[in-house]
């Protein structure tokens, strides 16, 4: 290799690590933003906007020549929000399904006893119901993670949280619901 073919290589390895960082300045943003609307979690969309940059990285000598690596980037995030979901809602059943052979969801033994009456409740309402009671109010899971954790449509996990909420309220009388 001459002393200038190796020069210009580095040349271009450089300008190709600079527009690399002119693309990361110019999307992190976007796609941290993205991931936040897919994960709900905004340190969790970090870190997902992370990995997807890295590969981007690893990837650059292809990527960098896409029309728009950007584009690349977004789906690259967006399936890894899929997976990070349904990750989570994988642990989340097996979570409930351990907790509810229990009877007892773990860390609620150190509720005080006022909430015993709730919580058989909770356990004698249908299975469905229950685990989106369960998901919404003790996992602190939004509806969107809740079809995914349970594949189903967000719009029967809004039956199952009013359907529940309607049934609780009757058992355990007015102001007793919890907060939506």
């Amino acid at each position: 290799m001459t002393t200038a073919s190796a020069e210009e290589e580095q040349a271009d390895a450089q300008a190709a690590v600079e527009r690399f960082e002119n693309f990361y300045l110019r999307e992190f943003r976007a796609v941290v933003g993205l991931a936040y609307l897919l994960s709900g979690r905004s340190m969790v969309a970090e870190d997902i906007a992370q990995e997807a940059f890295m590969a981007a990285h690893r990837a650059w000598e292809r990527v960098g020549r896409y029309d728009d690596p950007g584009a690349w980037v977004r789906k690259v995030a967006a399936n890894k929000a899929s997976k990070v979901l349904r990750n989570r809602g994988r642990e989340a059943q097996a979570r409930l399904r351990l907790a509810l052979k229990r009877g007892m969801p773990p860390g609620v033994y150190e509720l005080p006893s006022e909430h015993a009456e709730v919580l058989a409740a909770v356990r004698a309402l249908p299975k469905r119901q229950r685990q989106v009671i369960a998901l919404h109010y003790y996992a602190d899971y939004t509806v969107s993670e809740i079809a995914t954790a349970l594949k189903i449509a967000e719009g029967t996990v809004k039956a199952h949280l009013h359907q529940g909420r309607t049934v609780l309220q009757q058992r355990l009388g007015p102001g007793t619901e919890p907060a939506p």
